[in-house]
């Protein structure tokens, strides 16, 4: 360990890989327990982005503790929401990789990487409150995004009418796809053919169509993994 040029002890850069090293240790673990243990805070039994528990982090002493631990956090809510939300998964996780490196080249102090991760903690837990301010389930918002997913759509359409396309490919979907759909091309193809014939139906912007049909189809196999119906799709 590096010495205090001045008292001969240790400098704080030392405290810094050390405390790092601690937090990483129980981050690599995957208990939980085990993290908030490491970085000195009471083991929360609240939403871990609840006003509190963000507050407590924003105000614990060593930065790198809270620095690592919110990076666990969003990392693990953000392994949860792929599953289900492609759209907006990818974006929080852009946002996350694009702190961290400004972080990593110096561009930014660590005080300010955690009020932005702190930030986005706060957006992630918005997200799971959108559905019900829009009357969606959270299978229709997660279409809803990938609908609204370029700013002329969402102009051009208006919310009800992005809503409406979302329900209806919701409601396609649970009736008309079969478990393994993902394995067969044919079926595949039917979807593909479904969502633009759905774009046209309701004036989607023509040029964006290509693209809405793409991030559509992505969305519909992530969602259709945990469904069942029928072995074809009807359209």
């Amino acid at each position: 360990m590096k010495m205090n040029p001045q008292d001969g002890g240790p400098t704080d850069d030392d405290y810094d890989i050390a405390i790092r090293q601690i937090v990483s240790s129980a981050v690599t673990s995957d208990a939980v327990i085990d993290i908030y243990s490491a970085a000195g805070i009471k083991s929360p039994d609240i939403s871990i982005f609840s006003e509190e528990f963000l507050a407590e982090v924003k105000n614990m002493q060593h930065k790198n503790v809270a620095l690592e631990l919110l990076k666990k956090l969003l990392n693990d809510q953000l392994k949860i929401m792929t599953k289900t939300h492609l759209v907006k998964s990818r974006s929080f996780a852009q946002m996350l990789d694009e702190t961290i490196r400004r972080y990593q080249n110096r561009t930014i102090e660590a005080a300010q990487v955690i009020a932005e991760l702190l930030e986005l903690a706060k957006k992630i837990q918005h997200q799971n409150e959108i559905g019900n301010q829009l009357g969606l389930t959270p299978e229709e918002i997660a279409f809803y995004d990938a609908l609204a997913n370029n700013e002329s759509a969402v102009r051009e359409l208006g919310d009800e009418t992005l809503k409406a396309m979302a329900r209806e490919l919701v409601d396609m979907l649970r009736k008309n796809t079969s478990i393994d759909w993902t394995i067969k091309e044919s079926v595949q193809a039917k979807l593909r053919i479904y969502i633009k014939r759905l774009l046209v139906k309701y004036k989607y912007p023509p040029d964006k169509q290509e693209g809405a049909t793409q991030i559509v189809l992505e969305q519909a196999e992530l969602l259709a993994k945990d469904w069942t119906g029928s072995n074809n799709i009807h359209i």
